[in-house]
């Protein structure tokens, strides 16, 4: 698509000004069939701005069987009567495309022009749907990465397995179900509804999630640079202790109750609102080695917790940027007294730059302040768990209660292919497209009350080179070599894409 698509869009559009340049013909058709259309306030633009205008007199959806049109055109930056010049419907058509994208509804969406008639325009929008319920089996490995897994001997007993439902447009509006039993090493009840167009403006949200968990094994402390754990024999319950739905011994009990707010007053802004409440409890042997694992010595912990945060999205492709801008911030309030008090502010953003017509450079930068900086343990995760990290450091975790990182990448693609695929009309091929990369890091965590580990108050640098694949369903495959300032060098494997 890219440049052909638009010149085509363009040319197309300018023969038929030739054709009906004259202004009557303007005139006369506008009139006959835009209601409310004022045809002496646009020969005064025209005359005055030398600009063509051309109106939108209907948009024309094709492929939507489960997804409601209304959620289609949300995503629109025009709607049926509006006036454009030329260049700016050529840009709008690139922002429906992304926006519609960006859903996470579509596999391919192509935005283009159905036909005009004088300066009446007709857009056409043809979709390709995703598949949106996913009863499968679930098996994930219980450590954070495949470089912890590694580490502990690559023991299959330390993985989670059991059985998931995800239901993505559940009433074909862009909401989400979850419910998934998860047991093995860590066990889990989990039930989630996200509603994010839950009025007729379209504007406003809300969501519920609640669940249940319980480990046989945690993460008490961190020295060295890694985590340390406390295993099930270690721990003071009975052989046959029952722990709320499961039984047998658990050293981690925790439960959580939410409810969200979310309001999108445009097309590229959300604001969302979040409030839960939280319970954790935690063995007599996790208190023993660490009495700073809670505040207070304390075993047991309930909590309230109020976030919000502010998004902003204006890029190609939300699972892997490569032009344009997206960012977040917000703050969080967990816990109301002296057993649990903290306040985190943190941003973050990402910026995607086209060099070439296959080259690509992005950057971005990450921050996170959390006060007071006296915190316990639980509230001082940072580099090393989720999306956190330096690349070349994935090995390591580091705790703290203020951060910086910074990341810079060069992507070239490389390629790009389809593999035939004939389950299903709107799944005739998988499209893969390879980028080669190279990248460099930097962050600092600072960190008042944990001092033991080597990798925290001071400034971190790693560097490296890989390949990405980028298929179906936001599905990234990264393979990349990384060395840091230690001298370390390694090959690590992701699954998705975090810059």
């Amino acid at each position: 698509m890219g440049k052909k698509y638009y010149l085509a869009t363009v040319l197309g559009i300018l023969v038929h000004c030739m054709l009906y340049a004259q202004p009557g013909n303007l005139q006369s058709s506008l009139s006959a069939t835009t209601p409310g259309f004022n045809p002496d306030s646009l020969i005064y633009k025209d005359t005055i701005n030398k600009k063509n205008f051309f109106i939108i007199s209907a948009i024309v959806i094709n492929g939507a069987k489960r997804t409601k049109s209304y959620i289609i055109e949300r995503e629109l930056p025009f709607k049926t009567g509006d006036s454009v010049v030329l260049n700016e419907l050529v840009q709008k058509f690139e922002l429906a495309r992304n926006q519609l994208v960006n859903t996470r509804l579509f596999i391919d969406v192509v935005v283009s022009l159905k036909g005009f008639r004088g300066y009446l325009v007709e857009i056409q929008i043809d979709i390709k749907e995703r598949w949106y319920l996913f009863p499968i089996p679930y098996f994930k490995l219980a450590d954070r990465n495949l470089s912890e897994w590694a580490k502990q001997g690559y023991n299959l007993q330390r993985s989670n397995y059991g059985a998931k439902l995800a239901w993505y447009n559940f009433t074909g509006r862009n909401d989400k179900l979850k419910a998934w039993f998860i047991t093995g090493y860590t066990r889990q009840i989990q039930f989630s509804y996200d509603q994010p167009n839950a009025d007729k403006s379209l504007k406003h949200g809300y969501g519920i999630n609640l669940s249940y968990a319980t480990a046989k094994e945690l993460n008490h402390t961190t020295t060295n640079n890694e985590q340390r754990f406390i295993p099930i024999e270690k721990s003071f319950n009975p052989p046959d202790s029952v722990s709320g739905l499961f039984k047998g011994q658990v050293l981690n009990e925790q439960f959580n109750f939410m409810v969200s707010y979310t309001y999108r007053p445009a097309i590229k802004t959300r604001h969302s609102f979040r409030l839960s409440y939280n319970t954790n409890r935690i063995d007599e042997a996790v208190a023993k080695v660490n009495p700073r694992y809670f505040t207070n010595d304390k075993r047991f912990i309930a909590y309230p917790q109020l976030d919000y945060t502010i998004d902003y999205t204006n890029v190609d492709y939300v699972a892997y940027p490569l032009k344009g801008f997206m960012g977040d911030a917000g703050f969080t309030r967990r816990g109301i007294n002296k057993d649990m008090n903290l306040w985190q502010i943190n941003a973050k953003g990402t910026k995607g730059f086209q060099l070439a017509e296959k080259t690509f450079y992005g950057l971005q930068a990450y921050g996170v302040l959390k006060l007071p900086f006296d915190q316990p343990y639980y509230n001082q995760r940072l580099f090393g768990y989720g999306d956190l990290y330096l690349r070349g450091l994935e090995k390591y975790v580091i705790e703290g209660v203020a951060a910086l990182m910074v990341r810079n990448t060069f992507r070239q693609q490389v390629t790009g292919f389809n593999i035939p695929f004939s389950l299903s009309g709107s799944h005739s091929s998988i499209p893969f497209r390879v980028y080669a990369k190279a990248y460099g890091d930097m962050g600092y965590s600072y960190n008042k009350s944990f001092p033991q580990n080597s990798l925290v108050n001071r400034m971190l640098y790693t560097a490296g080179a890989g390949i990405d694949f980028v298929t179906l369903y936001d599905v990234v495959f990264r393979f990349e070599y990384s060395c840091n300032q230690l001298g370390q060098k390694g090959l690590f494997l992701h699954f998705k894409n975090d810059f």
